[in-house]
Formats: structure tokens, C-alpha cells, sequence
């Protein structure tokens, strides 16, 4: 057993999936999670990305229809989550008990999870309950109002952000739907057994707050 402070993963019990809208802190946690609990960080963008350039045909990539995405990425990410966080049975005569490896743990971040498809998948790798077998984090910003969004745009933006340069009415237009995809990304994490977490205030505090319950949980 080890403290959080520690650069070692092998007290962790699961893997950790981080899930919520955008700009709520998802890869700035993944990042301290890495950096404090030795986690390989895995960006739900950047897999989407690669669907997208090596088969496009699946309709899986950045900035298109939100629901499409999540729907056609949902069976790659009910079998990756599966072979890569169950050691029991044996799936399509893959042995998985062969290919476990203890203390070898990720965090997947990203926004464009549908749990409604990918649990099936799950329960083929013997994986009934999402909570019995990752630490589910969700990370959502509901009490920030549009003005308040813009004004973090205004102050954070830099040109490694997709929002940069963009106008008032667009960067309104977006906060609001950014409120509105929050609510309802809050009441879906719910329904799966996330523990949420708001950072519309005091993020780093609250980030840190989640490494120690995350710590805990794993004792």
C-alpha cells in the first residue's frame, strides 16, 4: 500500500474512467492522476481522432454530431474497457486471465461515452456493474452561468484551445450549450453509479479532494 504521493499504481484496485463535458477539467485530472497515482492516461479526443483518420467510414471523430460519435464509438469502448480491466473467462478464445497484468492501470477521459450501449458489451467479459470495476469520476460544470463561461474563455484560452479566437456570440452560443449538455450528462453519470464532482468552483481543490477519495476507496 502507498500514499497518493507516491509514483506507484499497484494500490489501485481499478482502472478510472473520468467522464463529463467539456471544459469541466477532465484532462487536467487525468494529468494529475498521472502525475500523483502513476496512471497511463488514455483521451477519449485523441481515439476519436485516430478512428477518424484510419476509418472514416465508422463516423467517429472530433466536432461532429455529439451523438453519433458516442453511439458509433460505444462497441470499440465496451470491448477495449472489457479486455483491458477484466482478469476472469475466456472472451472470443482469448484467455484473460493469461493476459492480466497486475498494477498495470489507466484513466480514460472524455466526454463521448454512451454507458446505455456500452454495458452489454461489458457483461460478455463478466463485467455486470460499472462500478464494481472502475472508479467512476464525473466531472460537470452546473453552476456556472454563460457570462461566467465566457469570462474563463476569455482569461484561459491560448492557441492550443479550440475556442480561441472566437466571437462574443459564439462563445455565447456555445456556453450555453456547454449548461445544457452538463444537466444532462449529470443525470446519465447518475444513472451509472458515477460519484460527480462540480468544479465550477475552487477546481484544484476539488481535483485534489478526488485523488484522496479515490485513495481511500482503493484501501
Amino acid at each position: 500500500m502507498c500514499a497518493h504521493s507516491g509514483k506507484t499504481r499497484d494500490f489501485l484496485l481499478k482502472n478510472i474512467i473520468i467522464a463529463g463535458p467539456s471544459r469541466a477539467g477532465k484532462s487536467t485530472f487525468a494529468k494529475k492522476i498521472n502525475e500523483e497515482l502513476g496512471c497511463f492516461v488514455i483521451s477519449l479526443d485523441k481515439l476519436a481522432a485516430v478512428f477518424d483518420g484510419a476509418y472514416p467510414q465508422l463516423n467517429i471523430g472530433l466536432n461532429r454530431n455529439r451523438h453519433e460519435t458516442s453511439d458509433n464509438l460505444a462497441p470499440f469502448l465496451g470491448h477495449f474497457l472489457g479486455a483491458f480491466s477484466s482478469g476472469n473467462g475466456t472472451v472470443y478464445e482469448l484467455n484473460l486471465r493469461a493476459h492480466d497484468i497486475k498494477g498495470n492501470k489507466f484513466v480514460l477521459e472524455g466526454g463521448y461515452f454512451n454507458f446505455n450501449m456500452i454495458l452489454p458489451v461489458l457483461k460478455m467479459y463478466g463485467i455486470n456493474n460499472l462500478k464494481d470495476s472502475f472508479h467512476l469520476i464525473g466531472l460537470v460544470q452546473n453552476r456556472k452561468t454563460a457570462d461566467e463561461f465566457i469570462s474563463d474563455f476569455r482569461k484561459h484560452d491560448t492557441e492550443d484551445d479550440w475556442t480561441y479566437g472566437f466571437s462574443e456570440n459564439e462563445l455565447r452560443e456555445i456556453s450555453e450549450e456547454l449548461i445544457s449538455f452538463s444537466l444532462s450528462m449529470t443525470e446519465h453519470l447518475n444513472k451509472y453509479g458515477f460519484t460527480v464532482y462540480d468544479t465550477s468552483r475552487d477546481r484544484e481543490q476539488v481535483l485534489s479532494q478526488i485523488i484522496r477519495d479515490i485513495t481511500v476507496d482503493s484501501i
